[in-house]
């Protein structure tokens, strides 16, 4: 994992700036992403856990954040808590091969956390591939380049002209989980 101030890079090829392109920057109090689509809270409850998480917009000082919050359970084969965002709201691939990665900017209670994304490839729930991040308690950028990303539960690697859905996750053991992002973007 890398951690640098947010900016925009010099393309290899081109030399000229090329800029992030910002999924979320949560200015909307609905939880509807500048994606078009709309965030959502999942948990092991579809499995049969108890774990219950809270997603909300929330406004922290002068910023605009999501706040993931809940307490993770690890009863009945349970063990999360989630924000969701599918990248596209017809459902279709959005393809980020021309960028480096993803750029978070996060604040919480000094817990590791992780971002896990969904590809045509993860076509079983439990699939995904991960990167972890720890959200201390200032708010930070966090960048978390896609061959950072570890297969979870599948063997392909990550196919990154293919993405479908973004997770924000608490998972893997009993904490109480509570974390805000202001910006989610993809980042050259």
């Amino acid at each position: 994992m890398h951690t640098r101030a947010a900016g925009s890079d010099r393309s290899a090829k081109t030399g000229r700036l090329r800029q992030p392109v910002v999924i979320d920057d949560f200015c909307s109090q609905n939880l509807v992403s500048n994606c078009g689509t709309t965030w959502r809270a999942v948990s092991d409850r579809v499995m049969g856990g108890i774990s219950k998480p809270t997603v909300r917009p929330e406004v922290i000082g002068t910023v605009s954040c999501l706040r993931l919050s809940g307490n993770v359970q690890l009863e009945n084969n349970g063990g999360f808590v989630q924000a969701a965002l599918d990248l596209d709201p017809t459902g279709a691939f959005v393809d980020a091969s021309s960028y480096s990665g993803l750029r978070l900017t996060v604040r919480g209670n000094g817990e590791l956390y992780g971002v896990h994304l969904r590809t045509r490839d993860t076509v079983r729930s439990w699939q995904s591939y991960r990167a972890p991040f720890t959200a201390g308690i200032e708010w930070r950028s966090i960048d978390l380049p896609f061959n950072e990303f570890t297969p979870h539960r599948l063997e392909s690697p990550m196919d990154v002209s293919r993405l479908k859905r973004v997770g924000l996750v608490a998972i893997g053991r009993e904490f109480c989980a509570d974390f805000s992002v202001s910006e989610l973007a993809l980042y050259p």
